[in-house]
């Protein structure tokens, strides 16, 4: 079976792309291929995001582990094949590609072909230019005039707490001991 992505970017609106992937290829081809599409390295942290139909942003699959204490499963793109988490057509995704600034593709299944398969990814159709893939936040807010800076005036040594604490503050944890997990 054959997926096609329609891939596009709010910071690059005439930037467009479709890859055809095989359902059973995994979501690290997927960004291989649109990483290769935009011309990007593959050396950043990035991750995909299953969607609903109003863009907000649900199951992570990510790059690496990066070990967050969580009770949800954690889904790495190498180990992740795409028909485990994507099964209809109209299915949206989004690829942050850019943490640190917030970028990313936005990914809407828009076809399946049952009964064929495909060996390599394949890009069919790229139109316009990519956004850059790395900028730096005092960039992103002189030309994203939607985007606020965050207030951090009030960072200051303290704002991480004492190095010391004092043993009357820390409460009562005894009861958790029968708490099961």
């Amino acid at each position: 079976m054959i997926y096609t992505f329609h891939i596009g970017s709010e910071d690059s609106p005439k930037f467009k792309v479709e890859i055809d992937i095989d359902a059973s290829d995994t979501f690290l081809r997927l960004r291989n291929a649109i990483l290769d599409a935009a011309g990007y390295s593959k050396d950043q942290m990035d991750s995909f995001f299953i969607c609903d139909e109003h863009w907000n942003m649900g199951k992570e699959i990510t790059y690496a582990d990066m070990g967050k204490d969580s009770d949800d499963d954690i889904w790495l793109m190498e180990d992740t094949p795409l028909e485990e988490l994507i099964e209809d057509e109209g299915q949206r995704l989004v690829f942050v590609f850019d943490y640190l600034t917030d970028r990313n593709f936005f990914l809407i299944l828009k076809e399946i072909t049952p009964g064929k398969s495909l060996h390599d990814p394949l890009c069919k159709r790229k139109e316009g230019t990519a956004p850059r893939e790395v900028i730096d936040i005092e960039e992103l807010l002189k030309t994203d005039t939607t985007r606020v800076a965050p207030d951090i005036s009030d960072l200051d040594e303290n704002f991480y707490g004492d190095d010391e604490y004092n043993e009357e503050d820390i409460a009562d944890l005894s009861s958790l001991d029968d708490i099961e997990q």
